[in-house]
């Protein structure tokens, strides 16, 4: 089980966000380049990165700071937020990033997921952030009608090998993930899950680690010190 450390833009900073709220926000940091490194140092053998103000504006505000990312890790790099057409992943792919996770397009727009993976193969990675169950898109803010499983088929179904699920409910909590709803993504539609979402512990990890899931996404954990990289990519990571 892969184990992700994550980095989330807002404004060029490092920040976290709780349950997806762009209100509640904390800042860890004015570098995120800086934070790839450490994390990289600590064991991490891939990172997760978001752009917070692309998630919401469909722009790519903080692609300078993902760039410079992949210049100073030598491990890869997986990016969300704000990779609403071809264009964008292409210009993301440029910079360096390995993984381009494509969340919002691909619910208003299928026809960009398969242009996609004809064009990037297994890079393409679709994120799928659910809300009781349903997904939601536009940094959150919004909350379709389609249940979260079934969606993910559909993108299986478009070529996709690889999705990001995260429970909004549980994000940035610490409080535990959703164990339940990793498990069934994993066993309904066996897709390379990775799980993300209120990760607070070695015990949530225990947990999740016996669903199926390819990787974990861990942030908050990480920034508060309830979880030591090092610790848990030498029990958990592959």
């Amino acid at each position: 089980m892969r184990i992700y450390p994550a980095i989330d833009i807002r404004g060029g900073n490092c920040v976290r966000l709780l349950k997806g709220d762009y209100a509640r926000e904390t800042v860890y940091g004015s570098s995120p380049a800086d934070m790839a490194e450490r994390w990289e140092k600590a064991g991490a053998d891939f990172i997760h990165v978001v752009d917070l103000d692309g998630a919401r504006s469909g722009g790519g505000e903080n692609r300078r700071a993902v760039a410079e990312i992949c210049r100073r890790v030598s491990v890869p790099v997986q990016q969300g937020g704000g990779i609403r057409t071809l264009e964008d992943a292409e210009a993301v792919a440029a910079i360096g990033v390995s993984r381009m996770i494509i969340g919002t397009a691909a619910v208003k727009d299928p026809a960009m997921v398969r242009a996609a993976v004809e064009r990037f193969g297994s890079r393409i990675a679709v994120g799928i952030d659910a809300k009781d169950g349903f997904v939601a898109t536009d940094g959150w803010i919004e909350v379709s009608g389609r249940p979260a499983v079934d969606f993910a088929l559909e993108m299986k179904g478009l070529g996709v090998e690889t999705v990001i699920y995260t429970d909004i409910a549980t994000d940035g909590t610490l409080a535990g993930p959703n164990v339940a709803a990793m498990e069934e993504m994993v066993r309904r539609t066996g897709m390379l899950v990775i799980a993300s979402g209120g990760v607070g512990s070695a015990a949530d990890l225990e947990a999740l680690a016996g669903t199926g899931v390819e990787g974990v996404i861990v942030g908050r954990a990480l920034y508060t010190g309830d979880l030591k990289l090092e610790e848990i990519v030498d029990k958990w990571g592959k």
